[in-house]
């Protein structure tokens, strides 16, 4: 016992003292995701804003050299990040080619929703979204494979520490687990309530939780609506009785009051990222803070 003790307490002070890995991340909800696993021994900055559209992000030439000097790059994937190319050719490091171990995409393992319909520009390039809906990490569940993926990047870059991550993934596997059951709970009355969305952000957490989408007030990615779109969308929503408007941070506030105002229905603005609102400091504080704010505009809505 002794000397598993000793052998222990060495392991740990050696590891204590490696320098930790650096990690950008494309966005802060990864960013709270790789600082789950990686504790201590990780050092993270997101490239993204938690308040800013994530689909157009400005990297600062800061940013631009703490990239080259990452040992980790990670990312949503897809077509979220069409900035991110250009970063990475400014950067000119061959260490992120798509398919290294310092790159890591977490759409891999996800179920993706509305893949079926791929959607193009009228130059033929690729929409936002053209691959299936982006925004996975807002169903928690799906918390679960982007931390094993998390994992398994960071064991690569520093096997001798594969225990100490291992541990902190199941500490927050745990916690998800027992959230979860909360979250779930406190929806379950308003489950199969039917909702306009003002962008395609929450088709991930609507499913989790029983919402039904009806439609959307910027049904093209980036794209505005028309008056005409918008006159026929806040006639269905009176037609039909929608109460719920989800909103973003980031969303016109005249679209979304015109269209709350004369619809009728009671807009909620819903945090997408980690870092959002002060209640939103971590990954799991971000659903605390969504399920509250949705689960008291539902209520007020009837």
């Amino acid at each position: 016992m002794l000397c598993a003790l000793a052998f222990f307490l060495l392991w740990t002070a050696a590891a204590g003292g490696a320098e930790p890995i650096s990690v950008v991340t494309t966005s802060t909800d990864l960013k709270a995701l790789v600082e789950a696993v990686g504790g201590e021994r990780i050092r993270v900055e997101s490239l993204a804003a938690p308040l800013q559209d994530p689909h157009a992000v400005e990297v600062k030439p800061g940013q631009l050299a703490k990239l080259k000097a990452a040992a980790l790059l990670v990312t949503i994937g897809l077509d979220h990040e069409p900035w991110l190319s250009p970063a990475l050719r400014t950067v000119g490091d061959s260490r992120f080619a798509r398919e290294s171990p310092h790159y890591l995409d977490t759409s891999k393992e996800i179920q993706l929703l509305q893949t079926e319909t791929p959607r193009l520009r009228a130059d033929k390039g690729a929409h936002v979204h053209g691959f299936g809906n982006t925004h996975y990490w807002l169903d928690p569940e799906n918390g679960r494979p982007m931390t094993a993926a998390i994992l398994q990047a960071l064991i690569r870059l520093a096997p001798a520490d594969r225990l100490y991550f291992e541990a902190n993934r199941k500490r927050f596997l745990d916690q998800l687990d027992g959230r979860l059951k909360g979250w779930l709970q406190t929806m379950a009355p308003h489950k199969g309530t039917r909702v306009v969305t003002v962008h395609e952000t929450w088709p991930y957490f609507a499913q989790r939780f029983g919402l039904v989408i009806v439609a959307v007030v910027e049904p093209n990615p980036g794209v505005p609506p028309s008056l005409s779109y918008l006159s026929s969308l806040i006639q269905k929503m009176r037609d039909s009785r929608i109460k719920l408007l989800i909103a973003d941070p980031y969303s016109n506030v005249s679209v979304t009051n015109q269209v709350a105002t004369q619809s009728g229905a009671t807009a909620v603005t819903l945090i997408p990222s980690v870092g959002g609102d002060g209640a939103a400091a971590d990954y799991l504080s971000l659903f605390d803070s969504n399920v509250k704010r949705l689960s008291q505009a539902a209520m007020a809505a009837r």
